[in-house]
């Protein structure tokens, strides 16, 4: 019985191992077809190695890279090939796929690449870090006040871009001996500037409520996901108000490590399109869309669990519940945003018709809300965010001058690597 049990995960191995090396050659020829890189031209790289199911990681970066690109030509350095084929189906900036480590260092060595981004903490971000003479700087794929933002991998990248002075305090408590001030640059939120986009539904007099849960986590310390023990609760009580319109935005990777997390996800689907097909007029959204923008600008109240999507409704200054996570062993720092927040008990999610009502009806949220979009966000006039990350690669671009104005002698020879590492395929 155990040598059949081998033998089948063989054959799987062999089919997975078939099926990636014929996605690499599909992805290869596609490159080849289309428009090719011009040499010497790129000036910031954004370094992605993750694949298709982390790309809300890059997308909401398009748009303030694309105004970038204008001054600094930008490229997306992909590694893993179902990334590949998401960034070149979306078309939104120039995609160099770089599986192997020798792909890597031949597009390097064609290009002029004074900076490169990075918006994860990929373990293979490592094989970038070998480039020296250029800017490694982490920028991150939101703010949160969640633990992944004080991990010590900070201190391997010349620079950060956070958002203001949460994130410096932040930073400031767990980290020793971190120059906060030299090595982070305050940004804002420049895809504020951005929270756009078309409706899905006509707007009436019904409520928008945002209901935009995280993933159901893979450790104790990060169960922050309510679908299971809020969001059923909830949805089910807005669909039945008839005020009140639903948009439910689960994150892409629910239900991947919680068979019951995924249940319940497809159960608050299936819901949705009843209650939409017996009063065609709600015109309840099932959000699944890559795009965020129109959401957190829409909504009247956003229904957020402690997440990313917490610090990016607070950028777009309108009222907000989250989910207080129903594990004990959920990392909760509350020295920030997250001490002074409306939370949503379990308890409470068959009532939320009330809790939204609460909150909107609050004469004092607007300067709750306020103080604290500053202190995290600093000016979110429109386009302050944005002229602030111009800003912050141009300061980049410039010391990069400085440091090889200093540099004379003849350019470094790279390291050499082994054939193991060359070999090393996505």
């Amino acid at each position: 019985m155990r040598l059949l049990a081998d033998a089948r995960k063989a054959v799987a191995l062999v089919r997975r191992a078939l099926a990636q090396r014929a996605a690499v050659g599909d992805v290869r020829r596609r490159v080849a077809a289309g428009p090719q890189h011009p040499p010497v031209h790129y000036r910031v790289a954004v370094y992605f190695a993750d694949g298709a199911v982390n790309m809300y990681q890059m997308r909401q970066w398009y748009k303030p890279l694309a105004a970038i690109a204008e001054k600094w030509p930008v490229v997306v350095l992909s590694r893993a090939v179902t990334g590949a084929q998401a960034l070149l189906a979306d078309a939104a900036l120039p995609v160099a796929f770089v599986p192997t480590v020798r792909d890597l260092e031949a597009f390097i060595a064609r290009q002029d690449i004074r900076v490169v981004l990075y918006v994860n903490q990929n373990t293979r971000n490592f094989q970038m870090f070998r480039y020296g003479r250029r800017w490694h700087v982490f920028i991150n794929h939101g703010e949160s006040d969640k633990m992944y933002m004080t991990t010590n991998q900070f201190k391997a990248y010349d620079y950060a871009l956070v958002a203001g002075d949460a994130a410096r305090e932040r930073l400031s408590r767990v980290l020793w001996d971190y120059d906060i001030d030299r090595r982070t640059i305050e940004i804002g939120r420049p895809q504020a500037d951005h929270y756009s986009g078309e409706l899905p539904y006509t707007p009436d007099d019904r409520t928008v409520v945002l209901y935009a849960p995280t993933w159901e986590g893979d450790r104790p310390s990060a169960h922050y996901g309510s679908i299971v023990t809020h969001g059923e609760a909830l949805v089910t009580t807005l669909l039945a108000t008839g005020r009140h319109r639903v948009v439910y935005r689960p994150h892409p990777r629910s239900g991947v490590v919680s068979a019951e997390y995924g249940a319940a996800n497809r159960r608050i689907a299936a819901a949705m399109a009843a209650a939409n097909a017996a009063d065609p007029s709600a015109q309840h959204v099932h959000d699944t869309r890559p795009e965020l923008g129109w959401q957190l600008a829409a909504a009247d109240v956003a229904i957020v669990d402690i997440s990313a999507m917490v610090y990016d409704r607070l950028a777009a200054d309108r009222p907000l519940l989250i989910t207080r996570p129903v594990d004990p062993a959920a990392a909760i720092d509350e020295h920030g945003y997250l001490s002074a927040c409306e939370w949503l008990d379990a308890s409470r999610a068959g009532a939320i018709d009330e809790e939204v009502d609460r909150v909107l009806s609050d004469p004092n949220a607007v300067a709750r809300l306020e103080q604290w979009v500053r202190h995290y966000f600093g000016d979110t006039a429109p386009g302050a965010a944005s002229a602030r990350f111009d800003g912050a690669i141009a300061h980049l671009m410039a010391e990069w001058d400085a440091w090889h104005a200093r540099t004379t002698g003849p350019a470094e020879a790279e390291p050499a690597e082994d054939e193991a590492e060359l070999d090393d395929s996505a």
